[in-house]
């Protein structure tokens, strides 16, 4: 009797532990709303302008995240002080992306864009990503909201939500 007791109460615990996994991974594969986006945006637009700013000045980097930084011609990314950006200027990107709740900035070469990757979900090939980003021009692939571009059929075509002026959400999957 006290050893099937035994066996209910880890079988128990065995199937709360995989649910609470499995709610985990739903809750962290949903992308975050059009509103809150927004709102973080509003909250840290100065930051995003200095970050912005800053990426702009360092002419040879083309993507400072929290796994380093890329520079043009670079094939992988590097952490400072393995060359690139002085370390302290490393440091101060990731204070911002940290207080703007990003954990990367990129530039385009082809086309002047800043984006800022806000989330992230998936693997390989099936990645989805939501970025805030800023253009010099208005781009032509914009949709009425995420939640718009969330209902397009799949394979869905990377789209831009304004935000304000020349800021947008980017959204991809």
């Amino acid at each position: 009797m006290r050893s099937s007791r035994r066996f209910a109460i880890i079988l128990s615990s065995f199937v709360a532990f995989i649910a609470s996994l499995f709610i985990i991974f739903f809750i962290s594969t949903r992308p975050p709303k059009e509103s809150n986006v927004i709102s973080n945006f509003s909250t840290h637009r100065a930051a995003y302008e200095q970050v912005r700013t800053m990426l702009s000045e360092d002419k040879d980097v083309d993507l400072v995240a929290t796994w380093g930084i890329e520079t043009e011609g670079s094939p992988i990314s590097t952490i400072p002080p393995d060359g690139g950006m002085p370390v302290k200027r490393y440091q101060d990107y990731l204070a911002l992306l940290k207080e703007i709740g990003a954990s990367a900035v990129a530039k385009g070469r082809d086309q002047p864009e800043v984006r800022f990757l806000v989330w992230r979900s998936g693997f390989a090939a099936d990645t989805r990503h939501v970025a805030v980003s800023w253009l010099e021009q208005e781009p032509p692939n914009k949709v009425v909201s995420l939640d718009a571009f969330y209902q397009t059929a799949k394979p869905r075509r990377p789209s831009y939500v304004h935000i304000d002026g020349k800021w947008y959400i980017w959204a991809d999957w």
